[in-house]
């Protein structure tokens, strides 16, 4: 990160394995986050995500004396020690929200009884008004009387996350919340994690595989390989490295913009942001509004002049900030500068020498508007 905080500290180190059992897995972090904001923790299945999760829970802890070397172990949120050498803070001591892929909503309760179970525990109450305000914030309150088996599977999910807002945590745990939903059931619940993320002034830790979930809702990105933190920093100072880990399929840059034009017409509007301008389809959205915009790198093409006779509606002016290899050796990425946003192309090592590709070079991005992504 370019810019560290010290009121929220998740720092780990564990190099070392148990001797008698050499599959444990390891845990090697160092990290500094912001109290603020949405921090996604994200990596492949078994990059340990949900370890360095568990392990900020209380949930699991390391055995110094099982270790064929020394470890430090210090996790500080908000000013208060959670675990150093010396203590070890009991999970139920923790303030903490811990949302599972797994809604874990008694079947037995209705929604209601299942909040009011989570609450029974804190000392601290909420108010009646903060209640009715998670309740509206998630859109449940005609959920209350019912039993989980009369829920879809997005509905138990956000009673799931009321049931952890309610007991006002300093931090909020989401472990792939969404991974047990189908795509339709997805949809239906990320617009509430967006109002989530606007409204609520609890830090999030957002465990996810899915660089989609990852690009609507993180403020700071955290990336995991084998226990290991290979990238971390504000979003889009992580997605526009080309020595990110990510497949060709995830990498590409997400824009914050605004909407400036609408078109009735064309059913388009036009977005600014601080490199210049988009049109892309109108899906409602209001005039003024912030908008966050996802854009593939695969999506990206380049030429040396602006083509008005094209289809592409979105030609920007750029400059070549870097130009780096693809996991695939026929592909190269190309890192642009466009004002003070970054983007990323990728494009043939062919197309890269036909056009004389080079670090200083000043080309115009081609952006097709059906492949702009909300």
């Amino acid at each position: 990160m370019t810019e560290k905080t010290i009121d929220a500290q998740f720092s780990f180190k564990y190099s070392a394995r148990d001797k008698n059992r050499p599959d444990t897995f390891s845990l090697d972090i160092d990290v500094s986050l912001p109290m603020s904001g949405v921090t996604a923790i994200y990596g492949h299945s078994g990059s340990g995500k949900t370890t360095l999760l568990r392990c900020i829970a209380g949930l699991q802890s390391f055995n110094k004396k099982a270790c064929s070397e020394g470890f430090i172990a210090r996790l500080q949120v908000g000013g208060e020690v959670w675990q150093d050498q010396e203590n070890l803070l009991a999970p139920h001591k923790r303030s903490i929200g811990y949302v599972f892929q797994e809604a874990g909503l008694f079947p037995h309760l209705t929604a209601e009884q299942n909040i009011q179970y989570g609450i029974r525990r804190i000392s601290d109450k909420p108010s009646a008004e903060f209640y009715s305000h998670i309740l509206s914030l998630m859109g449940i309150q005609a959920l209350m009387s019912r039993l989980p088996d009369q829920l879809s599977g997005g509905e138990r999910q956000r009673v799931a996350i009321a049931r952890a807002l309610l007991i006002k945590p300093k931090l909020l745990l989401m472990d792939e919340p969404l991974a047990s939903l189908d795509s339709a059931r997805k949809e239906e619940i990320l617009p509430f994690l967006e109002s989530l993320k606007e409204e609520s002034k609890v830090p999030i830790l957002y465990v996810s595989h899915s660089m989609e979930e990852v690009s609507r809702l993180a403020d700071n990105l955290v990336m995991l390989e084998d226990g290991k933190v290979v990238a971390e920093g504000r979003l889009n100072e992580v997605l526009s490295r080309i020595d990110v880990p990510l497949p060709a399929s995830e990498a590409g840059m997400v824009v914050e913009a605004a909407v400036v034009e609408k078109s009735s017409r064309w059913h388009l509007l036009r977005a600014e942001f601080s490199g210049g301008e988009f049109w892309l389809r109108d899906s409602g959205e209001r005039l003024g509004q912030s908008i966050r915009l996802r854009i593939l790198a695969r999506d990206v093409s380049l030429a040396k002049e602006s083509h008005d006779d094209s289809s592409i509606l979105n030609r920007l002016p750029v400059k070549v900030l870097e130009v780096g290899q693809d996991t695939d050796p026929a592909m190269c990425l190309v890192r642009l500068g466009a004002g003070q946003t970054r983007l990323l192309s990728r494009i043939t090592r062919c197309s890269a020498e036909h056009l004389q590709i080079k670090t200083g070079q000043r080309l115009w991005a081609q952006i097709k508007s059906v492949a702009i992504v909300r």
